[in-house]
């Protein structure tokens, strides 16, 4: 594989290591800033508020840059927010730097993509897709526990820290390694014909509740591994390293599932999610079962993305690129929804040993759409 793309993968690092990390620390941001847990947990939400209604609107307008600059924008962008972050002295100031870094998330995989298939022969175009998205599930394996780790020795400050040092790096990297590439407009950026297609729309709102079920549990999974399965911090941390390895084992599963048969196997791994988020609330109580329910989450949890991107794609025509930008918005839209709702049953005295029921309510139903859509495809 060309070296542009090992740059392109360092900034996915940089950047899913900078939206997952905040739920290793966030008791400790929430501490330290004097909030609750339920309004620290809108971080989450702010961030992925951020990429659904920024990556759509970013694509739109740079869809006639070029696109090397509209990367090394967005890593500019991406860095400010994360200083922004580190330096705040509260609360509203952290939301800001979290909302800003999160500009650059759905814009740069939306159209970093697009590069990575350009630099190579079509016969390695998924090839190439694969590797630069492999820096977003290494930052589960690694950069989450380490810069979860690092902020429980150094202070969450220092976690973001960090990731502006990432960022930095990932910067220099496209600067010195990435050709000059043409504009955005002629990978269907400014032909949206395609995305009114019922099949489309429903895809999206599909990829919305199957993560948002996901993330109604996982933004409050370090304290629930701590008042409820008894975890120590170093243990926590090494569950967060095997959700990590979990999502990159569901990824490549995923994968092979969806170019095996599409929809049917998204229905059969939702089903899967659905289940062990149920048994997630039995588990969690258990410092021995909790650590491998842990890593089972993470395998359904990420076994379904390559489908739901597939399958938008696949239905959106002329207007690929700009729908594999929003559907990494809708990813957004579920995990910001997920974040509140988690939120809202803490701040009405909900167990924290209920929310992954709550979660498996909505992958319920995004097993019923998905049950749906499916029907609908066999009759067409």
């Amino acid at each position: 594989m060309p070296l542009p793309i090992l740059a392109l993968a360092l900034a996915a690092f940089a950047i899913g290591t900078t939206e997952f990390v905040i739920m290793g620390i966030l008791p400790d941001v929430a501490a330290d800033l004097g909030v609750s847990l339920s309004l620290a947990g809108l971080l989450v939400t702010g961030y992925a508020g951020g990429v659904a209604v920024g990556a759509p609107l970013i694509v739109w307008a740079t869809a006639r840059w070029p696109r090397k600059a509209v990367l090394l924008t967005l890593l500019g962008v991406f860095i400010a927010g994360n200083l922004l972050s580190a330096l705040a002295p509260g609360y509203g100031v952290l939301m800001v730097g979290r909302v800003i870094a999160s500009f650059a998330h759905g814009s740069f995989f939306g159209i970093g993509a697009v590069v990575a298939t350009s630099l190579v022969p079509a016969e390695r175009r998924a090839s190439a897709i694969s590797l630069m998205f492999s820096g977003l599930t290494l930052a589960n394996v690694l950069g989450v526990p380490v810069g979860t780790l690092i902020g429980q020795w150094a202070g969450w400050r220092a976690t973001f820290l960090t990731v502006v040092v990432l960022g930095a790096l990932a910067f220099a990297a496209v600067a010195a390694l990435l050709p000059a590439c043409p504009a955005t407009s002629g990978n269907g950026a400014g032909r949206p014909g395609g995305l009114w297609r019922a099949p489309v729309l429903l895809g999206l709102v599909l990829t919305a509740f199957s993560f948002g079920g996901v993330f109604t549990g996982f933004t409050y999974i370090a304290p629930m591994l701590s008042q409820l399965a008894g975890l120590s911090p170093s243990a926590i941390t090494g569950c967060l390293f095997l959700f990590g390895l979990g999502l990159t084992v569901g990824n490549s599963l995923g994968g092979r599932l969806a170019d095996w048969r599409l929809m049917p196997s998204l229905v059969g791994i939702l089903a899967v999610l659905t289940v062990v988020e149920l048994l997630l609330t039995q588990a969690l109580v258990s410092p021995v079962l909790a650590v491998p329910a842990v890593f089972l989450w993470g395998v359904a949890a990420f076994s379904v993305v390559p489908g739901l991107q597939a399958n938008v794609v696949g239905e959106a025509g002329d207007a690929a690129a700009l729908a594999s930008t929003l559907n990494v918005s809708a990813f957004n839209v579920g995990n910001a929804a997920g974040a509140w709702l988690g939120s809202a049953l803490i701040a009405a005295d909900v167990s924290l040993r209920l929310l992954p029921a709550f979660a498996a309510g909505m992958s319920a139903i995004a097993l019923a759409l998905a049950s749906f859509i499916l029907v609908m495809k066999r009759r067409a």
